[in-house]
């Protein structure tokens, strides 16, 4: 006979089914609640928690609601296989954090988090939105929320490419996008296995009733390739392009400086030539701070993608005088770091701590401005329907954190103790790297939109001779050119003409030419 008790029930194989405490009682927790009793799967919703003086004591639908979350927590007769599930999407993260502090001192080995995302706000939560906390739910700032119904409106019955469909910024757009109406996501990335994943995630997403029914094709391909770009840039008609494509690593770029020009410079070359060329309306490019007075190859890599959008958007912008009919808008949106991104210093410090330490910092005094990758996105996305043509666009990303904090924070959310139990250690800056990183030259003078956390840049542009003379000098070295076989791939001429070019990054290089090369154990 099937035993049951209020705080929990046996199946037919006799074993303790998992008990799931959901905290918060609002719409988000019940919708979840009601999607895990009808699959049946995950195990049995035993109660809400919340604090909700007039909730407390009452039921909804048999589900007893207990609280306050502070004090209930502690009487709860919890096992190892219970789970924990907040769903407060609204919660700043700073009530986020006391919560997880809360469960992990009352022994909760478990537990997930329905990210505070537009999607969850805008609509009906489900169970395959949840995941396990991380890092990110509790550091830093509270993300600001967007309405993407309304933000997106301008995507709605429109084919929406996205470069770099794979990576931490591009999947993420993928994912919002699916509440936006589109008619078709195209993912386009050169790596099979990240575009192949993220098209699954994507499937399993709509087959779960999140967002909208827009058709998804992966597509995987090399924006090096110029004819290629052109041609699929004309078959799938796309009417915006999202450019987050980049090979972005700092330290790996100075390693590989004339692949990093090739394809982050080369490459958005051809994409802007073919977004031009077949009339797309909206380009956006996503750009980074280490853009800003470049002391990296990368850096500078971006820095010419920034003066690249702004000169062809003078091209549309002639045209457009000529052709009423076109109404086409090409920008670039810059921001900081993101907490959590493929490569980023998150998931390097977790690494570091689950082989027992030590978690490295390169200099105590170094900080940067970060941001998570949904709130970076959101407004990515509000950006690109607000944005206007040849206009440069700047993320507030609020006060700057100390990476040496932020790695003491990290260690503690693993239940350690820095120092004691996980030490860290300061191994010096790597080429490529400053203590900070500014988000924007003193002349950009940023300034308010009317979108809250949207700053407008004044442009810094380069003349079309200027760009011109720079890109032909280059094309040769990083493409094989008959007439000019000696430069191809030839890493010093490289460098000397990216120099010539910029004060900043020749500074940076003669302070420390008579350096070591650069150390890559922390690639």
């Amino acid at each position: 006979m099937i035993e049951y008790s209020e705080w929990g029930s046996v199946s037919l194989f006799g074993e303790m089914e998992k008990r799931i405490y959901i905290i918060g009682a609002g719409f988000a927790g019940q919708t979840i609640a009601d999607d895990i009793k009808r699959k049946k799967i995950f195990g049995k919703v035993n109660a809400f928690l919340d604090d909700d003086k007039a909730l407390i004591g009452t039921s909804i639908d048999g589900i007893p609601i207990l609280g306050p979350i502070d004090s209930v927590t502690s009487i709860l007769n919890n096992s190892d296989s219970d789970e924990a599930l907040i769903a407060i999407p609204s919660a700043p993260t700073e009530r986020i954090r006391e919560i997880y502090d809360i469960l992990r001192k009352n022994n909760f080995k478990h537990i997930k988090i329905l990210p505070g995302i537009s999607q969850v706000i805008n609509g009906t939560a489900h169970f395959v939105q949840t995941r396990e906390i991380d890092p990110l739910d509790i550091l830093g700032r509270t993300p600001i929320t967007i309405s993407l119904k309304e933000s997106l409106s301008y995507l709605r019955g429109k084919r929406v490419f996205i470069t770099g469909a794979g990576g931490s910024i591009g999947s993420e757009l993928a994912r919002q996008l699916l509440s936006g109406g589109a008619e078709r996501l195209y993912l386009f990335g050169h790596g099979e296995n990240s575009i192949c994943q993220i098209f699954r995630e994507l499937k399993v997403l709509q087959a779960e009733g999140i967002g909208e029914k827009a058709t998804i094709v992966p597509i995987i391909g090399d924006m090096r390739d110029r004819e290629y770009v052109d041609y699929i840039i004309n078959k799938t008609r796309c009417n915006v392009i999202f450019h987050c494509a980049a090979y972005k690593h700092v330290p790996m770029m100075e390693e590989n400086q004339v692949a990093a020009i090739e394809n982050n410079v080369f490459g958005t070359k051809n994409l802007l030539d073919a977004s031009i060329k077949h009339k797309v309306d909206r380009f956006v490019l996503i750009s980074t701070d280490k853009a800003v007075s470049p002391v990296s190859v990368y850096g500078l890599s971006k820095m010419l993608c920034e003066k690249m959008v702004l000169d062809a958007a003078k091209k549309i912008s002639q045209t457009d005088s000529e052709d009423k009919s076109q109404n086409q808008a090409f920008m670039f949106v810059r921001f900081g770091n993101v907490l959590g991104s493929r490569g980023s210093i998150l998931p390097i410090f977790q690494s570091q701590i689950k082989t027992g330490g030590p978690v490295t910092v390169t200099d105590e005094r170094m900080e940067r401005f970060f941001m998570t990758i949904p709130e970076a996105c959101s407004l990515v996305l509000q950006t690109g329907g607000v944005g206007q043509n040849g206009k440069s666009y700047l993320l507030d990303m609020g006060e700057p954190i100390k990476i040496l904090d932020l790695a003491k924070q990290i260690i503690r959310f693993s239940g350690l103790e820095p120092y004691k139990d996980i030490d860290i250690k300061i191994v010096g800056s790597r080429k490529g790297e400053r203590l900070e990183e500014p988000l924007w030259l003193k002349e950009e003078n940023p300034s308010p939109t009317a979108y809250p956390k949207i700053l407008q840049l004044e442009n810094i542009e380069y003349s079309k001779k200027r760009l011109d003379s720079l890109l032909e000098q280059l094309y040769p070295i990083c493409f094989y050119t008959p007439a000019q076989a000696a430069d191809f791939r030839n890493k010093e001429k490289l460098l000397k003409i990216l120099c010539d070019d910029c004060k900043s990054l020749d500074n940076f290089y003669k302070e420390i030419e008579n350096d070591n090369q650069p150390r890559t154990d922390l690639l």
